[in-house]
C-alpha cells in the first residue's frame, strides 16, 4: 500500500482534482482510498436517526451496515485525535491512499495550487512537497503538472507515493 498527500489552501481544488483522479486510477485497475482531515466538528450521520441516537447516547463506536455500504463512526470522547499512521492501519489494503490534510505528518505531498485562489505557494516552506499541480507556471525544480492534465497528475502522484511502512516509520521518528 502506498500513500501520497494533497496539500493546498482551501479553495485550491484538492477535492475537485481528487474526484477526477480516482476514476482515472480505477480505470488503470488501481484501488484507491482517501483519508480526509476535517478542521471542524463534522457529522456523517443524520440527527434523529437510530445510529445518531446511539452515538449521542454515548456509544464509543457505531457501525452502520446495508447491502450497499458500511460505515464505522468512532467517538473520541475527549481522547487525543489519532495521527495518520493509526488511521492508515484502520484501512483495508488498497493500492494507493490519498491523504487530504494532515499537513504536519511526514508523508510526501503534491501541492494543489490555483492562481485564482490568490494564496501563496506552500512548497518553499514545506519540505514534504514532492510536486505541484497548478494552473500557472511555477519556477521550481519540483515536477509540475497542469491541474487539468489528469494522466500527468495521476503519474505524479504515483511516482511520489511512498510505502505505508515508511510513513509509519517517519511518524514514529517524529515523536
Amino acid at each position: 500500500m502506498k500513500v501520497i498527500g494533497l496539500a493546498g489552501w482551501s479553495g485550491a481544488g484538492k477535492t475537485t482534482l481528487l474526484t477526477r483522479l480516482i476514476p482515472h486510477f480505477n480505470a488503470q485497475g488501481l484501488r484507491v482510498s482517501v483519508i480526509k482531515h476535517a478542521h471542524h466538528q463534522f457529522d456523517v450521520d443524520v440527527p434523529g436517526k437510530d445510529s445518531w441516537r446511539h452515538r449521542e447516547a454515548g456509544a464509543a463506536e457505531v457501525l452502520v451496515s446495508s447491502a450497499h455500504r458500511w460505515a464505522l463512526m468512532h467517538e473520541l470522547r475527549g481522547a487525543a485525535e489519532p495521527r495518520l499512521p493509526e488511521l492508515l492501519n484502520k484501512l483495508s489494503a488498497v493500492d494507493l491512499v490519498v491523504v487530504e490534510g494532515f499537513k504536519r505528518e511526514p508523508h510526501r505531498k503534491i501541492e494543489v495550487h490555483r492562481a485564482g485562489n490568490d494564496k501563496p505557494l506552500l512548497f518553499p516552506n514545506d519540505p514534504g512537497i514532492a510536486g505541484i499541480a497548478t494552473d500557472i507556471a511555477v519556477e521550481t525544480r519540483l515536477p509540475t503538472v497542469h491541474l487539468d492534465d489528469i494522466p500527468a497528475a495521476a503519474a505524479l502522484l504515483l511516482r511520489a507515493a511512498m510505502p505505508v511502512e515508511e510513513v509509519v516509520a517517519r511518524s514514529a521518528a517524529m515523536r
